[in-house]
């Protein structure tokens, strides 16, 4: 069994006092030894006294380290430091002692001294005089270097002037010559940087962090964002805004530097692809809908894109409603409707329903023309429910060329109504009526006669008369008739015709006789010519 005391290790039998003695001065010895220091590496210590030359550094250890008053000095060679004044240097020799360097990281230096850290990577600095071809002409202290363009930074330069005149810190990659030719780099320094922020930064980024960063990229598809370190996320074009985004140069340029939300981390430890927000920042405008828009109202709207299925419909930035390609009515031609509501125009549109919990809008858009439309056109909505008192959820008929009267219209049994001929089945005619409300035209109601062309009587996208027969309590199946409409208009037409045989049937031979007798006295009284 073994006991530990005082960082000791003593055995369990009694041990002679020279033994303990031998031990403590041992240990005493190895903690009083000097650190060994590499060249290259940087250190801070404190001044413990000032030489003519030097001054004397206190890094730990055993030894002491030294470095020239003239590193420690101002332009004016007045030094500026005392006795217990801490400073950082770096190890720039080990032989003979410690050498350490101050001023060669801010480019007062000598050339023995560029050799020098050259050898140990200590890093100098320099001022860009000017940009010739390949990159630049650097001055370090006295000597001139050259710093091709690719390592000027850490990024691509698109304007070389931009660097000229600024001061920088530099490594030195290439030293030939014995010093005379010099190449440095300021893309080392600036990765060997980014490297040591990159693990801070990677700890910032999680989920729902606010971060400052800056337009590293700008793709068709988004932006890329440096948030430092080279630590890099994606910001999508999609959450640059609440209203659609086509060109991110609308939003961002590169350099600029944006404040953007976290919204997603792939992978443990911020180690995977970052995704970034920009309107969550942004008050949205869904917030509003509720109080803005009601089912029923007429306002005019912005088409942002046509598909296959509708056209989307911008109410306000942020804010898109759906015209579904059933809410227009049938052309008879391939995607006719389209030519309803092209991309960039502005359409009159009334909102058929409105889902908060999902952010979506169903409209149709209203045919141009009529008096909602034009007064949604003019920027006074509609009032929501059409006609007062009507209670009647259908709107009015949307699409290019579709019969659309000024008010809503209210599909109720017996009324008589015109809409577009939208497909032909085996077992009836559809006709669309107004958006979502299509009824069906029975085969045996069509006023065809059994055998006869229904295609040819019924075109698709053609005008149509008919009488709505039944409506079912949830207003989906709608019966129509198009023979009550042709027996109406022949019943009508004999009513017309008996009326016109009336006023056409021969007068009595009285009556002929007493204006015979009348125009013959009138005869008379008229004087000879």
């Amino acid at each position: 069994m073994h006991a530990i005391r005082r960082g000791f290790q003593v055995a369990d039998r009694p041990r002679a006092d020279s033994e303990e003695g031998d031990d403590f001065a041992r240990l005493m010895e190895e903690a009083s030894a000097p650190k060994f220091h590499r060249e290259g590496e940087t250190v801070e210590g404190t001044i413990v006294a000032l030489g003519d030359d030097v001054a004397f550094v206190d890094i730990g250890g055993k030894g002491e380290a030294t470095i020239d008053l003239v590193e420690l000095a101002d332009p004016d060679s007045d030094v500026q430091v005392k006795v217990g004044d801490k400073v950082q240097a770096v190890v720039v020799s080990t032989v003979g002692g410690l050498k350490l360097s101050h001023k060669l990281a801010r480019g007062a230096v000598t050339r023995p001294r560029l050799i020098e850290a050259f050898r140990s990577g200590l890093p100098v600095e320099g001022r860009v005089e000017k940009a010739i071809k390949g990159g630049y002409e650097v001055r370090v202290g006295g000597q001139r270097a050259f710093c091709p363009i690719s390592q000027i930074d850490s990024r691509f330069t698109a304007d070389p002037s931009v660097h000229v005149g600024q001061a920088y810190t530099f490594r030195i990659i290439e030293c030939k010559e014995d010093g005379k030719e010099l190449v440095v780099s300021r893309r080392v320094f600036l990765q060997e940087e980014e490297s040591e922020k990159a693990e801070e930064i990677r700890r910032a980024v999680v989920p729902g962090a606010v971060l400052t960063g800056r337009v590293a990229s700008v793709m068709a598809y988004g932006a890329f964002v440096d948030l430092g370190g080279g630590v890099q996320g994606l910001l999508h074009v999609s959450e640059m805004g609440w209203s659609r985004v086509g060109n991110p140069l609308d939003v961002v340029r590169l350099d600029d530097t944006i404040t953007v939300k976290v919204l997603r981390v792939d992978g443990e430890g911020g180690g995977g692809k970052i995704s970034l927000g920009l309107k969550q920042l942004q008050v949205d405008p869904w917030s509003t809908v509720g109080e803005k828009y009601k089912v029923g109202q007429a306002l005019a709207g912005k088409v942002t894109r046509v598909a296959d299925f509708g056209v989307f419909v911008e109410l306000e930035p942020g804010v898109e409603a759906l015209a579904h390609v059933s809410a227009f009515a049938p052309t008879g031609k391939k995607d006719g409707w389209k030519t309803a509501a092209p991309p960039g125009a502005v359409v009159a549109v009334e909102i058929l329903s409105i889902d908060l919990e999902r952010k979506r809008i169903g409209v149709a858009v209203l045919e141009a023309g009529t008096a909602r439309a034009e007064a949604a056109a003019g920027g006074s909505a509609g009032a929501p429910g059409g006609a007062a008192g009507s209670g009647v959820t259908a709107s009015g008929v949307a699409g290019s060329g579709a019969p659309q009267p000024a008010a809503r219209v209210e599909i109720v049994a017996g009324a008589r109504l015109t809409g577009k001929v939208e497909r032909l089945e085996t077992y009836g005619v559809f006709v669309f009526l107004a958006p979502g409300r299509t009824g069906l035209v029975h085969i045996s109601e069509t006023g065809v006669d059994r055998g006869g062309d229904i295609k040819k009587a019924f075109p698709i996208g053609s005008d149509v008369e008919v009488i709505v027969l039944e409506v079912d309590p949830a207003g989906r199946r709608i019966q129509l008739s198009h023979k009550a409409v042709l027996e109406a208009k022949e019943k009508r037409e004999v009513r017309e015709y008996a009326e016109q045989q009336d006023q056409s049937r021969p007068e009595s031979f009285g009556s002929l006789a007493d204006k015979l007798r009348a125009a013959i006295a009138k005869k008379k009284e008229e004087p000879d010519s």
